[in-house]
């Protein structure tokens, strides 16, 4: 039977329109009384649109629970693994351990070497950044893996500036040293340049519209002759822009991490409320439903993962830090960002309580007087590369200043400390590190405790 050409018209619609994917999420686990990985691989299929989900190791566990759902997972090479994975054997040890036992079951979509290593460093992990994403997707070939890509993602920090986005350009020394190699990779490879854009460290009181997709007179620039709405599209405009002047404005872009916290200390507010998070969150989830790109990229829809899934109650830092989860670890809305299934509603579960340390009165860990700065940078690395939250001393973050390496290191040395169960030998390291009982928090920085 001969089909139309108005049928054949509309079944190429339908299928076009059942193509389209939906906005992903940042799936932390820096809690203790977080649903099983299985509960929440069920509650993201049958509840929400949220079709991928990024998380920052390997966990086998959520591997697994992911196993069958159809949801895309990406995985993220912990930081200090990057130099062992320039060689091609240790390279295919890894695809072999952490990869072929999930995949295909498991839809592993993104295999992200580190996260933010221009950012934070050290050298040696910048200078072997491009040969371990050579190395792993080179891994994957062999193993007859073509679907997944390699990828890393960058703090806006590689920007040196972003407003106007037409003047925006990389940082000199990365630029060319570092950025164009990798981007050299995602042509070469057909994956897409990652980055973290965050609106919501450049919220201020006067624009806060700007930052949360709300009505505002726009900034216009006058190079281009366009005019942004929003701080979302001109910082990816700047990166657009960026990319361009060193010839590459025809890689893919994506958003690694993007969000809002919805709940502050008494000194981040008015930026942190229900009204800001979901304004900004639910603002994005239209803009990316609607198919608009940004002033300079049109009609492009870039691939966005929002931070986070849940909020966070062991996340270091003040109160924000653990607020920026779009759901409560009983699967109710944070608030209304637009993600929930038509007709669903989110029952509470009851969460599994884990057990968490005895403390007798609360302890802190900081750096020996007499430990050195690159003996403290070493502890710096080392702590950001175990998937401790270090956003906190990063340039807008509540304890970047003083912006000194002791200061940074005895706020992420006390994270790590926190986190791993307060025990005295988690304060150690190599000797630098003491236990005080006296609270270090200064200022609009407040150590977990």
């Amino acid at each position: 039977m001969a089909v139309s050409p108005y049928a054949a018209a509309a079944l190429f619609l339908l299928a076009a329109i059942a193509a389209v994917d939906s906005i992903g999420v940042n799936y932390g686990t820096m809690g203790d009384n977080l649903p099983p990985p299985a509960q929440v691989a069920q509650f993201l299929k049958d509840k929400t649109t949220i079709d991928r989900i990024k998380i920052f190791d390997v966990n086998p566990d959520i591997l697994r629970a992911f196993s069958g759902t159809g949801i895309l997972v990406a995985v993220t090479v912990p930081n200090g693994e990057i130099p062992s994975l320039t060689d091609p054997g240790n390279a295919r040890r890894w695809v072999a351990a952490n990869i072929q036992p999930f995949h295909p079951q498991t839809k592993i979509n993104y295999i992200l070497v580190g996260n933010e290593i221009l950012h934070w460093g050290p050298q040696n992990l910048v200078d072997n950044l491009v040969s371990a994403m050579r190395s792993l997707h080179t891994a994957l070939s062999l193993a007859g893996i073509t679907d997944i890509k390699v990828t890393t993602a960058h703090s806006l920090g590689i920007l040196e500036s972003s407003e106007p986005p037409s003047l925006a350009k990389f940082r000199p020394g990365w630029d060319k040293g570092v950025l164009a190699p990798v981007l050299q990779f995602h042509r070469d490879t057909k994956s897409p340049f990652m980055v973290n854009p965050y609106p919501y460290f450049g919220y201020s009181p006067e624009h806060a519209n700007f930052s949360v997709f709300g009505s505002n007179k726009g900034l216009f620039d006058r190079y281009t002759r366009r005019t942004y709405g929003n701080m979302f599209d001109m910082l990816m405009d700047a990166v657009y822009i960026s990319m361009k002047k060193l010839g590459f404005g025809d890689v893919e872009i994506a958003i690694g991490e993007t969000g809002w916290s919805s709940l502050g200390e008494s000194f981040e507010r008015p930026r942190c409320s229900v009204e800001n998070a979901a304004a900004y969150n639910g603002g994005l989830v239209r803009k990316y439903n609607s198919g608009r790109g940004t002033p300079l990229m049109p009609r492009k829809r870039l691939e966005t993962y929002i931070f986070g899934l849940f909020n966070e109650n062991l996340k270091s830092g003040p109160l924000s830090e653990k607020n920026f989860g779009l759901f409560r670890p009983d699967f109710t809305p944070a608030y209304d960002a637009g993600i929930m299934r038509v007709g669903s509603t989110a029952a509470p579960v009851q969460p599994i309580k884990r057990p968490t340390p005895v403390q007798e009165g609360k302890k802190w860990c900081v750096p020996k007087a007499e430990a050195s700065d690159s003996e403290l940078q070493k502890n710096i690395d080392y702590v950001c590369s175990q998937g401790v939250d270090c956003r906190p001393i990063q340039p807008g973050g509540a304890c970047f200043d003083p912006n000194t390496v002791r200061s940074h290191a005895s706020f992420i040395m006390n994270a790590f400390y926190q986190r791993e169960g307060r025990h005295d030998f988690n304060c150690n390291f190599s000797g630098s590190g003491l236990i005080t009982s006296t609270d270090p928090s200064t200022g609009t920085c407040k150590y977990f405790a």
